[in-house]
């Protein structure tokens, strides 16, 4: 798996969002800010991948880009989640299955668990802090228990094969280390939202145990900053309104996969940018223009 970032490559995406090539068919008067948005951060320099398809149809609404593998931060700890969902549903492995964290786990940046005393909790609360918090400590406590190649294989079985957990999380990644946590297109990130949310990933059970982890994500910095929604009390709709999802945040990379439903229609929908990090500005501009693709398919599902 590659990153593509040669510069006339860089060069025709970037015209080729500004003409509007990649454009579903219905997508002209309903996604016309987001594109106008991504050609903009295109234009200075940022990688855009993204992709939305109508929950119900299968319809693409629009599309940039969305073969491209990108850098996907933590959005590849939903393959963890889909291995352990798989092994309790198997009866393989118990949700009471109490894991204990060790030195070698230990990581900082995101979750709650690395400020708790506990220092062993149930698989199934593990998972869970995994979804509401994209917990690191967890992650890897779990990453240790399934093992990184079980989840390859499990990802493989699925057909993905541009997007995977590449390795446990950590603070630092030397020269021997894979260069990102995980990887992904938007083409595959939405099939594989759409089939969890249809219950086809596994069986039913597994899906919706995954489904129900991943409900009580709490970040909702990016695309979803514009639903609406109680990042801490989402998982009964608001105003119509129905979200789950998982973001991923590294230093130049911000993605995020979901599916949101409301009173017309229900898209699932993925976004990923991969920029220089180097000023708040340009940070903030990647931040503002994902959540302007938010509004768009807000205006699409209500």
């Amino acid at each position: 798996m590659t990153i593509q970032t040669q510069a006339s490559e860089r060069r025709s995406r970037h015209s080729a969002i500004r003409r509007g090539r990649h454009r579903g068919a219905e997508s002209n008067s309903n996604f016309t800010r987001g594109f106008a948005a991504l050609g903009q951060l295109a234009i200075n320099g940022v990688q855009v991948s993204a992709r939305a398809t109508d929950l119900a149809t299968g319809t693409v609404l629009f599309s940039v880009d969305d073969h491209v593998v990108m850098p996907t931060a933590s959005i590849g700890k939903v393959l963890l989640l889909v291995e352990v969902a798989a092994r309790l549903q198997s009866g393989e492995l118990s949700p009471l299955t109490v894991l204990d964290r060790s030195p070698a786990d230990a990581v900082g940046d995101s979750g709650i668990w690395q400020h708790l005393q506990a220092p062993a909790l149930p698989v199934a609360d593990l998972a869970a802090l995994v979804g509401a918090t994209s917990d690191n400590l967890a992650t890897n406590v779990l990453l240790r228990r399934v093992g990184l190649e079980a989840v390859s294989a499990r990802t493989e079985a699925l057909g993905l094969t541009r997007t995977a957990l590449l390795d446990l999380v950590r603070d630092h990644r030397g020269p021997d280390d894979a260069p990102q946590l995980s990887v992904g297109s938007a083409n595959e990130l939405t099939w594989l939202f759409s089939a969890l949310a249809r219950g086809e990933i596994v069986d039913p059970p597994t899906s919706q145990r995954v489904i129900s982890w991943l409900s009580l994500n709490s970040d909702f910095s990016l695309v979803s900053s514009a639903f609406g929604l109680d990042p801490h009390s989402h998982r009964t709709a608001e105003h119509g309104i129905l979200l789950v999802n998982k973001t991923g945040t590294d230093a130049g990379v911000r993605s995020e996969v979901g599916v949101l439903r409301g009173p017309s229609s229900g898209v699932t929908y993925a976004v990923s940018m991969y920029f220089d990090d180097s000023t708040l500005p340009a940070r903030l501009a990647v931040i503002d223009g994902m959540r302007t693709i938010g509004l768009d398919l807000l205006e699409y599902v209500a």
